[in-house]
């Protein structure tokens, strides 16, 4: 017999099994299916094979611990071309032995499944499902998923970490978002350990957002650019997410943990395409670099004119954020930068 636990009763010394321990830790119900102490098991959320679950065919991977402990749920692929996540997920899944874990991990690898297989960053009916938390059971079909999403996350997790990368052809310095209010998810955020925490609530509707107004202590991890795996980015991602795990308790870690320094922005500042000044964008700066107010970040050039406009740092801070170089229009979101007020 394999002894998981023990306790003195009635002066008597008294084992319990591991069979005897998961029986009265008991299983976990996740769309539908329950899954057992010492259980790890891998299902698309709809379950059945037909025309209308189609766009619920998101995968679900669950691993339920033998002993007590937290449940930490992780959800990527929400928005389709942001792969990065998807991989993070499911090799953070991939080592998890539920013989060992204490508690449970939720993994929703794929929320807008149909999006990561076609490149498509938003669902079936052209709506952005980081806005529809959380959601409506008889709204839009993107409102439904939100909804049905948010449903077990709001019944089932503890803590939720939701895994992104840059849009529209920027990529992110590695950070960590977290909101200003939340110090359990301050807690995660320094624990991942990946050096730049952003605070802020995040938009209306974000599963990240509704979650914390939810109670549910929440980050985000940001990395890299759509459309394309980084293997830096998500070995840093997978390793992030075991040291959450190691500080909830959930897998044996260190003795002691070190808490890596992590550079906290408070404020962020978008250095934009100045109005009429579209064109070929040429970047001179570069991820993770510290700029001083008027520092030159890139030059963008009007292909018909050969009129050059310097982009400049319009404040003290580090790029978290940069677009690659593109063809951009007026307005547009060139270099995102954390800022370094005093």
């Amino acid at each position: 017999m394999r002894v998981c636990n023990s306790a003195w009763l009635m002066g008597a010394l008294v084992i319990f099994s591991c069979a005897a321990q998961a029986a009265q830790w008991g299983p976990v119900k996740v769309a539908g299916r329950e899954i057992w102490p010492g259980e790890s098991q891998r299902f698309p959320y709809g379950g059945e094979t037909s025309f209308e679950a189609a766009f619920l065919d998101a995968p679900v991977f669950v691993a339920r611990g033998r002993s007590k402990g937290p449940t930490l749920c992780i959800t990527a692929g929400i928005h389709g071309d942001e792969i990065n996540g998807t991989e993070i997920a499911r090799r953070a899944f991939s080592w998890i032995d539920p013989e060992s874990l204490s508690g449970t991990v939720i993994a929703f690898p794929m929320v807008n499944a149909a999006g990561v297989r076609t490149g498509n960053r938003y669902m079936a009916d052209r709506r952005d499902l980081n806005r529809e938390f959380p959601g409506r059971s008889r709204g839009s079909a993107s409102a439904i998923v939100a909804y049905t999403l948010f449903t077990e996350i709001t019944n089932n997790c503890h803590y939720l970490i939701d895994l992104h990368t840059g849009s529209f052809a920027r990529a992110n310095h590695p950070q960590i978002r977290v909101s200003n209010g939340d110090p359990e998810g301050l807690e995660l955020a320094r624990h991942f350990g990946v050096g730049i925490i952003v605070l802020g609530d995040g938009p209306a509707g974000s599963i990240r957002r509704e979650a914390h107004d939810a109670g549910i202590p929440s980050i985000i991890y940001e990395a890299g650019e759509p459309l394309r795996f980084d293997l830096d980015q998500i070995a840093a991602g997978v390793r992030g997410i075991d040291s959450v795990m190691a500080y909830l308790g959930m897998v044996e870690g260190p003795q002691e943990l070190e808490i890596p320094n992590s550079r906290i922005y408070a404020d962020t500042t978008w250095v934009r395409v100045p109005v009429g000044a579209g064109g070929f964008f040429f970047p001179s700066a570069e991820l993770g670099e510290t700029v001083e107010s008027g520092q030159v970040l890139g030059t963008i050039i009007d292909p018909l004119t050969d009129r050059h406009t310097v982009i400049r740092a319009t404040e003290d801070g580090e790029i978290i954020g940069l677009a690659a170089a593109q063809i951009f229009l007026s307005g547009y979101a060139l270099v995102h930068l954390g800022l370094t007020r005093r």
